[in-house]
């Protein structure tokens, strides 16, 4: 079984670079302190890393 991604948006976006805001619409997050479950997939963590400083990645059973 493919290993799942919670991600949550801890920090706001208020502020920052468009393209910052554009990947956190594309990774499903629209508000502050919501979560969304991905698969772990390069393209995911690809986007996770751009955005390190405002979320919070756990791994799902």
């Amino acid at each position: 079984m493919a290993r799942r991604l919670r991600i949550t948006q801890v920090r706001s976006a208020l502020g920052r670079q468009k393209i910052q805001q554009r990947t956190l619409l594309a990774l499903g997050i629209k508000r502050h302190q919501q979560s969304v479950v991905h698969n772990d997939t390069p393209a995911i963590r690809g986007m996770i890393a751009k955005l390190e400083h405002l979320l919070e990645v756990t791994e799902v059973d």
